[in-house]
């Protein structure tokens, strides 16, 4: 029998429960009196035929439209400043490591950076079904988060090795800088060419006078045959996260995926609850081929089971064993890495995940303010942030830009401020890339200075450990399991839910 963290054990125990307890709470205070985000009592009283129809009231829409213009305002600008970058240390980046010592390097790391796909709030797109919601600022950042890990899932699955995006060359604007450690004051940093403003800004950039240009040439990648003959893909692949109804991985689709969980537009979502909207995304469209998703349970990934949703000749009736017929596998890990606050015990762990070609990075964030995690420098995240509310693009047009899902900005955040409620992400394209993958991973676990690891791998199939019908090949509801003779105690139900990333 496997073994987990305690602290995992909690998670399975408390955290899958707070998020259905969230929900259920949400749905027993919609009738009564609640604090709007201005400081306004809003009564709300629904109407039964209403309620019945799933059609809003005009309580909710006089709501959903001052939070959709009091977000659209706060999340609408950002205030541009530099990251730091030590010259001295790697900086890791979902499996590859950048040493930022010369100028070679500094474009590396900067091109792998902006080909990185961004998602973020959008405003004025098509209203979501049964709500008058035409935005998710203040209320999407986890599943935008959980999009970026879609993409970046996507992008390893459909794109050259080692891809990057062409049209990056031309970002070369200042806005990050690499220095020495303890140097004195911040005259020590060395600015690099490289980064520009988020786009969508109102403000334009102005050039820096002549003699205060960076010293230093940026030296540009010559531009790869494969990665041109790509944009085709790239482009398309974007269009599956656009802002309209159709397309299968937007915020549309999720949302009604997430219906069959109690959620709702407006809902909180917890890092756990997207893991299973994107699995079940992934198996309802018929755009991507050749992959699925698999979800881990009660912090175990039962290597059956994914062998059951990935090997196509077990589909044959009689199994073909000599078939090499596979499918590519996201692996997506709900896990808590320590009670309310991370435990430091894991942050090497952590690291080495990163460290790994099969990761996909990790969504979680700091506490209501969900991120995307994609690698760490020393003792800091490095992370692509939803939270920036930018014009809605029609995907539809032919050609459209792609600026806007693409960011120019790295952001840094400490460990210690990482919310310990995650969901970690992992690819694997065949079947030797999976057994690899397991090898791999469980070194890395096995870094932890913790007896118990994050999350184990082990054979067999979750039903041999009394986990029937919880398979994350179906697409039943979201298991929401205890540890074996457990029950949820006042401790969990006392617990603050740090899960609670999205502002409300």
């Amino acid at each position: 029998m496997n073994s987990i963290s305690p602290s995992a054990a909690q998670y399975v125990g408390g955290v899958m429960q707070d998020e259905l307890a969230e929900s259920r709470r949400q749905q027993q205070q919609r009738p009564m009196e609640r604090q709007g985000s201005f400081g306004v009592r809003l009564l709300q009283t629904q109407d039964p035929s209403r309620e019945a129809s799933g059609e809003p009231d005009e309580m909710d829409k006089l709501k959903a439209k001052l939070m959709s213009a009091w977000n659209n305002v706060k999340y609408g600008w950002t205030v541009k400043s530099k990251t730091s970058f030590n010259k001295l240390s790697p900086v890791t980046v979902l499996g590859h490591s950048y040493l930022l010592n010369s100028e070679d390097e500094v474009e590396r790391f900067r091109l792998a950076f902006v080909s990185r796909v961004w998602l973020t709030y959008r405003r004025e797109f098509p209203q979501l079904e049964g709500s008058t919601w035409t935005t998710d600022c203040g209320w999407g950042c986890m599943l935008r988060s959980g999009q970026m890990l879609l993409a970046q899932g996507l992008l390893v699955h459909l794109m050259p090795r080692d891809w990057v995006w062409p049209d990056a060359q031309q970002l070369t604007d200042v806005d990050f800088e690499v220095f020495r450690p303890r140097s004195p004051a911040r005259a020590g940093g060395v600015p690099i060419p490289s980064f520009g403003s988020p786009r969508g800004s109102n403000t334009p950039e102005k050039s820096p006078p002549s003699d205060q240009a960076p010293n230093c040439s940026q030296k540009k990648r010559p531009e790869s045959v494969k990665d041109r003959q790509a944009e085709p893909i790239h482009h398309r692949m974007v269009t599956w996260f656009g802002d309209q109804p159709p397309a299968p991985f937007g915020v549309h689709q999720l949302v009604e995926i997430g219906k069959s969980s109690g959620k709702k537009a407006g809902d909180w979502y917890g890092p756990s609850i997207v893991a299973h909207i994107l699995r079940k995304a992934v198996a309802k469209t018929s755009a991507v081929h050749n992959l699925a998703i698999y979800v881990a349970q009660d912090c175990t990934v039962y290597k059956e089971d994914v062998v059951r949703l990935c090997d196509l000749s077990l589909n044959q009736n009689p199994p073909d064993l000599s078939s090499q017929a596979w499918k590519s596998v996201i692996i997506l890990v709900p896990v808590r890495l320590g009670g309310e606050a991370l435990n430091p015990s894991y942050i090497e762990c952590v690291k080495n995940i990163f460290k790994l070609e099969c990761c996909i990075g990790i969504i979680g964030g700091k506490p209501k303010h969900s991120l995307y995690f994609m690698g760490f420098q020393d003792e800091q995240l490095l992370y692509l942030d939803p939270h920036y509310c930018q014009p809605v693009v029609d995907v539809s047009q032919v050609n459209f830009s792609l600026e806007s899902f693409h960011c120019s900005s790295p952001k840094k955040m400490p460990f210690n401020r990482m919310d310990p409620s995650c969901t970690i992400g992992f690819y694997a394209k065949n079947k030797k890339d999976f057994e690899s993958l397991c090898s791999a991973v469980s070194v890395a676990l096995s870094s932890s200075k913790e007896k118990y690891p994050i999350f184990t791998f082990v054979e067999g199939k979750g039903q041999d450990y009394g986990l029937e019908g919880h398979s994350s090949n179906h697409s039943g509801p979201t298991a929401h399991i205890l540890p074996p003779g457990g029950k949820q105690g006042s401790r969990s139900n006392n617990r603050r839910n740090s899960d609670e990333f999205v502002f409300l």
